[in-house]
């Protein structure tokens, strides 16, 4: 799943039976996780084809019994099955961009606890197809960048990028300057698009400043 709703991460689900007179009550507790954050989207990132994906996969840790002993998909023999169910998601989207221009839309793991980039296989093909390809990096330079290039193009064997352009905007910048509250769920404070704020404006330039001494750090 893919829906903002902390409150389906954990359920308890209850069933209740009345049988010649007799209630019995039964309860379980069970959850959803958000699809960027699941391992499966992880790995459809880094896969490189089939027989990689399916050995991937097996190495999932689903449990740990009671010796302390790692329980993998391979242990329970549902490698092929899971494999199998990915057959079709493993193929990149192509789509059309609003100015005409061809685009890949392939996997998005986050940042924070994956490496928060599209698809090794989709930039492959895109590097195939294109003169030059432009690919994102989720979660800023000090996150989604940093494991563009530590992780994702280490292990695929792909060459680091030619440029790098960092998107920054006035409002970002001053709410980074700390004149402003941001409250998840909340609506933006007017003030924050509307009035002009130099001080707060440079204060947020130095976190910009370091995004940018981030990416200089890899050449």
């Amino acid at each position: 799943m893919d829906v903002e709703d902390r409150s389906m991460r954990k359920l308890t689900i209850q069933l209740t039976e009345k049988k010649d007179g007799v209630k019995t009550e039964t309860s379980y507790d069970t959850g959803f996780d958000i699809a960027a954050a699941s391992p499966i989207m992880a790995i459809m990132g880094l896969t490189t084809g089939f027989e990689d994906l399916h050995q991937r996969l097996s190495e999932i840790v689903v449990a740990h019994s009671r010796s302390g002993k790692v329980v993998t998909v391979a242990d329970l023999r549902a490698t092929g099955g899971l494999t199998a169910v990915l057959k079709d998601a493993i193929y990149p989207n192509l789509v059309q961009t609003e100015e005409g221009t061809p685009s890949f839309v392939h996997i998005g793991p986050f940042a924070n606890i994956a490496f928060g980039n599209n698809s090794v296989l989709s930039d492959r093909i895109a590097l195939k197809l294109g003169d030059y390809v432009v690919t994102e990096s989720g979660f800023g330079a000090d996150m989604g960048f940093e494991k563009l290039m530590d992780i994702k193009l280490r292990q695929a064997g792909m060459k680091a990028p030619d440029c790098v352009v960092i998107v920054a905007t006035i409002r970002a910048l001053k709410m980074h300057g700390g004149a402003y509250t941001i409250k998840p769920g909340k609506k933006l404070d007017p003030a924050l698009v509307s009035t002009v704020n130099m001080p707060a404006l440079e204060l947020g330039c130095e976190n910009l400043r370091i995004h940018i001494e981030n990416v200089r750090s890899y050449g």
